[in-house]
């Protein structure tokens, strides 16, 4: 005979107003026959969720997890670290709790994702500074509330976004453009946000094609949690980025096949090097998302720059 509570959930599950989730109803296997619903999120994703990055050498799925972490990136040119960014901002962007600061000297390697992103930095090292100031203001911000609530980190569960920074390349704003004086307040904001950012919600990624010790120096380079060696021409470059003595123990990414694109050594703190390949996202499959990405934002009061004439969307005032 069936249950007379099952057709009670169905109709509970047919009357949910929410677009972005759907509702199974599944078998409670420590009460049966009882049933429980399960809301499964369809289309919106969160930071605190892992972050899918491929696959690695046997056949596993990769995937992070950058809430309370950071993630450096290095390689040689067309090494597949592109790969990687687009990957980690497209799924910020499909995240309701996710704001999206984009510093990108090239201005096209993350200007597909430019319409969702609340700022978007180009080749201006000015502009990169004033925007990095700011942030490092709202993070002195977010630290003195929780200093007053007793807490030592944001969670999932506060009315505060993640700011997720993604800045590609390192070595365009830290030697190559702008005075000596811009280059250095470039790099101690940066160090600052990497290092204290974290417990604030403000997630830093940064990638360079020039993994060398004047652009990641060890001190910089220890405080991401996680690290990426795409293919490297040289054992000290690919140390320079994982860390002293992995390629003596056979860690290199100078032994990454040239044609092997988007292959990479991924560090974690306290782990060791695992080999893995990025997924690949085309042009086609990043104009896809960010018009999802837009639908699915629009179910959230406080998505959107509408009204901000300084393309910051009210960050700080909301705080």
């Amino acid at each position: 005979m069936s249950d007379p509570r099952r057709g009670q959930a169905r109709r509970r599950v047919r009357q949910r107003p929410d677009p972005l989730t759907r509702t199974r109803i599944c078998a409670n296997p420590f009460r049966r026959p009882e049933m429980v619903e399960v809301t499964v999120p369809v289309g919106a994703l969160s930071m605190y969720d892992p972050i899918h990055l491929g696959t690695d050498e046997n056949g596993m799925p990769v995937a992070v997890t950058l809430a309370y972490r950071n993630l450096l990136a290095g390689g040689e040119p067309g090494a597949g670290k592109s790969s990687v960014l687009n990957l980690i901002v497209g799924h910020g962007a499909l995240c309701p709790d996710c704001r999206l600061w984009l510093l990108d000297g090239k201005r096209v390697e993350l200007g597909l994702w430019r319409e969702i992103a609340e700022v978007f930095v180009g080749s201006d090292i000015e502009d990169a500074i004033t925007k990095l100031r700011e942030l490092q203001a709202e993070m002195d911000i977010r630290y003195a509330m929780l200093e007053a609530a007793q807490r030592r980190k944001i969670t999932r569960d506060d009315p505060l976004d993640v700011i997720l920074t993604v800045i590609d390349e390192l070595a365009y704003f830290t030697v190559t453009i702008g005075t000596e004086a811009q280059q250095q307040e470039f790099r101690t904001l940066v160090r600052d946000l990497v290092a204290r950012g974290r417990a604030a919600g403000i997630i830093v990624v940064a990638a360079t094609q020039r993994p060398s010790a004047d652009i990641i120096p060890t001190s910089l380079r220890d405080l991401f949690g996680f690290r990426m060696a795409f293919r490297c021409t040289t054992d000290s470059s690919s140390d320079i980025i994982l860390a002293q003595g992995w390629a003596a123990q056979g860690y290199s990414a100078k032994s990454i096949n040239p044609e092997a694109f988007g292959q990479a050594w991924l560090l974690a703190e306290g782990g060791l090097p695992r080999r893995m390949r990025c997924a690949f996202l085309t042009d086609t499959h990043i104009r896809a998302l960010v018009g999802h990405a837009k639908h699915v934002r629009r179910y959230f009061p406080d998505y959107g720059s509408e009204g901000q004439d300084d393309g910051t969307a009210g960050v700080l005032h909301r705080v």
